[in-house]
């Protein structure tokens, strides 16, 4: 059943500080007396656990982490299942003599995340009497006597004890600190909390002047749910660094005041959430991912509403002080008062460690070595006056990134115009760039480019949907013989449809740095040799809107037949518009990335145009505040349903047939976005994709730090016109000089 043994902690409440564990205690890191304890053990590891203590992890080859963590970090299945019934023996002796409803257990080892050889826990013990948050601080001292006493009798130990009391639950192979903690239990039937469970912490802190997080233990259950969601190769990287951060601490020889332990957890859980959430992941580039984090203190801003969000006032209060307090901010997601992220003075140190591992010769075996695009603060917690310094900090890309994707693209244009080709009838008319890197509003590690090539084989709208499929395997083929004799590494996408009409891959030669992700697609040259007016695009119009009405045509299926308009339309804009543009773009990827379930959500060039039209209505100046086109973005996303939107720069109503398609296509279902380079595209869809999604977090957005001045209030959005519902009747005299059709007064007008 394994053994108890106890020893004696005390604590300093009133200076917020543990000298031998934290009052935080779910954290459950091991510190002062404790640490003195783990010591003594360690004195009588087996040679096998003594030599794992002396191997610098910083030195295993990158390759062999895995295998480093599953022979040595990861504790013994059979070790752990003796320990859970060493600690159940515990709980039934307690319940028997104490008011103990139920029990949760935590610290590493209620994470999951418990080492191999010593760890730490907590075992938490929800009292029936407990009726308040005070409760525990007046009784929770004469609750631990009783329990040393029992303690006493069952082990024949002498327990001595203050605010603390620690059992070492010991098996072969394994040892776990338990600290055992009398406490209040405000889920009552273990239910998720509601907002008053929170307001009511915040109360009960405010009475008896507790320290942060000092009743943090109250949401061990918690604290279980949350990681007990996440694969276990996450839980495997989170071990490698924990690993890593007690080798640190032996390095230091004094532990931290405020130990970093369970920051480092929630960290690492932050990368994986934020740059990977596949369950199958490279090792290295996990740790890499952490270690670059670390790196940043002084930007790390790191919270999690699964337990608690901004919508009460008092709630939203305390997380505003906690996310505008100073750096590091590592919030537990079950207590939003315990920032563990807390700077003691060791992060420096921490700092150096990350540096010295990120960029030893182990873990750096390529230039540069891959990792998670990962940000160190989230865009919801940027103040509005630093949201410009946020897009050119960490979304606008760099020269070097520029000039790598030029170089990647030259080489593919080459090899389509020169070689792919070359034994055909079927020539390259032409090679355009298109995607963000083309328009001007590409985002920082996003190293993806489009290339659309028309061919001359391609002569309709028809050829192209029969034959596009057959170019696309046939530019792969040609590819793959090619790369044979080249420096180059390409790596191809499996396509999902039967018919694929674009080749996707992966990119990687000698001249770049890292690799770049390709969309190459072949398209009809329906505009020919492109004009600055009109002379020849309504011929190209008019033949793509009669197939339509001819045949089962998707909205949209041949814009990538006028991806130089769409590249026009964007890439003439304003600098400071293309940061708006890469705002937005960030902000929808993040709730892509979060959204749990999945579903179809508008696509990304829906919101692109949108912030082209809100800052064309709204502002239409070269230096505008990004705060407030944010602000108007959301609005316009909120009103969703009113949405009714197109250009006519490219197309406009005055041939016959072109008026009617257009009448048609603004009658539909709002919202509707027309691509202002295709009639036929309609990116706003109507129902077709979940708008109402975005807009329930474009609502919660509007509490957000970026929307508040200080002394002013909030940011007030442009003053945009939306349109009313329009009906057929009322479409009479249309004038063709604007974007937007809406009606005032029984009058219809463009603006």
């Amino acid at each position: 059943m394994g053994n108890w043994l106890t020893g004696n902690w005390s604590s300093d409440r009133s200076s917020g500080y543990s000298s031998g564990w934290s009052p935080g205690g779910s954290s459950g890191v091991p510190s002062g007396p404790v640490h003195k304890l783990e010591k003594s053990i360690q004195a009588n590891l087996t040679p096998n656990e003594n030599c794992l203590k002396q191997i610098a992890v910083s030195s295993v080859p990158s390759q062999k982490l895995e295998g480093y963590i599953q022979e040595n970090l990861k504790p013994n299945r059979e070790s752990l299942k003796q320990i859970d019934q060493a600690v159940d023996a515990i709980w039934d002796l307690l319940r028997s003599q104490i008011p103990v409803k139920e029990v949760a257990k935590g610290g590493s080892y209620g994470r999951e995340t418990a080492l191999r050889g010593c760890s730490d826990g907590t075992l938490v013990l929800f009292m029936d009497c407990f009726q308040q948050f005070q409760d525990q601080i007046k009784y929770q001292d004469a609750y631990l006597d009783v329990i040393e006493l029992w303690l006493k009798i069952h082990e024949k130990k002498s327990v001595k004890h203050e605010h603390a009391l620690v059992v070492q639950v010991s098996v072969p192979g394994q040892r776990i600190l338990l600290q055992l903690l009398p406490v209040f239990n405000p889920l009552r039937s273990n239910e998720n909390p509601s907002s008053c469970v929170y307001v009511d912490l915040k109360k009960s802190m405010d009475q008896v002047r507790a320290s942060p997080g000092e009743f943090s233990d109250c949401f061990t259950t918690l604290q279980q749910r949350f990681f007990k969601k996440y694969p276990q190769r996450l839980k495997d990287l989170i071990l490698l660094v924990k690993h890593w951060y007690e080798q640190c601490q032996e390095k230091w020889k004094t532990p931290p005041p405020q130990p970093l332990l369970y920051a480092l957890e929630l960290l690492t859980v932050y990368a994986w959430e934020q740059g990977c959430q596949a369950e199958d992941f490279d090792m290295a580039q996990g740790v890499r991912t952490v270690l670059r984090l670390i790196q940043r203190p002084t930007e790390l801003c790191v919270y999690w509403t699964v337990n608690y969000n901004f919508e009460d006032e008092t709630v939203r209060n305390i997380l505003l002080h906690q996310l505008r307090s100073q750096r590091p901010v590592i919030l537990d997601p079950t207590d939003p008062t315990n920032n563990v992220g807390k700077d003691d003075g060791f992060w420096e140190l921490l700092t150096e460690e990350a540096m010295a591992w990120l960029y030893s010769p182990s873990l750096n075996t390529e230039s540069p070595a891959p990792y998670w695009d990962v940000l160190p603060m989230p865009l919801f917690v940027t103040p509005s006056h630093l949201l410009n310094k946020f897009i050119k900090d960490f979304l606008q890309p760099n020269k070097l990134f520029l000039k790598q994707i030029k170089e990647a693209v030259d080489i593919i244009c080459s090899f389509l115009k020169n070689v792919c080709f070359l034994n055909s009838d079927t020539k390259v008319l032409k090679t355009v760039k298109g995607g963000s890197t083309a328009k001007g509003t590409a985002l920082k590690r996003g190293s993806d480019a489009d290339i659309v090539v028309f061919l001359s084989s391609l002569e309709s709208y028809d050829s192209l949907k029969t034959n596009r499929s057959q170019f696309v395997q046939e530019i792969q083929k040609q590819l793959e013989e090619f790369v044979q004799a080249q420096e180059w590494e390409v790596t191809f996408e499996i396509s999902k449809w039967k018919a694929p009409r674009v080749l996707s891959f992966t990119l990687k030669s000698k001249t770049l740095n890292e690799s770049v992700e390709f969309d190459v697609l072949p398209a009809y040259d329906a505009l020919g040799q492109l004009r600055s007016d009109f002379t020849l695009r309504p011929e190209a119009y008019k033949d793509l809107i009669e197939l339509c009405a001819s045949q089962d045509i998707k909205e949209g299926e041949f814009s990538i037949c006028f991806t130089e308009l769409q590249r026009n339309f964007i890439q003439t804009r304003p600098t400071k518009l293309k940061s708006l543009l890469r705002l937005i773009k960030h902000w929808y990827k993040q709730y892509e990335r979060k959204m749990k379930p999945k579903a179809s959500l508008p696509p990304k060039y829906a919101l692109e145009l949108l912030t082209v039209y809100a800052w064309e209505q709204g502002s239409g100046t070269d230096d505008f505040d990004i705060a407030e086109g944010f602000r108007t973005v959301l609005d316009l996303v909120i009103k969703y349903r009113q949405l009714c939107i197109f250009w006519t720069v490219n197309y406009n109503f005055e041939e016959e047939y072109m008026r009617k398609f257009l009448l048609t296509q603004i009658q539909k279902k709002r919202p509707v976005i027309l691509d202002p380079a295709d009639p036929t595209g309609d990116v706003g869809g109507g129902d077709r994709w979940c708008w109402h999604l975005l807009a329930e977090e474009a609502k919660e957005w509007l509490s957000s730090p970026c929307f508040q001045v200080e002394q002013k209030g909030l940011v007030q959005p442009w003053k945009v016109p939306v349109p009313r519902d329009l009906k057929t009747s009322d479409m009479v005299g249309v004038f063709t000089t604007g974007g937007i059709l809406w009606q005032d007064q029984g009058f219809l007008s463009f603006v």
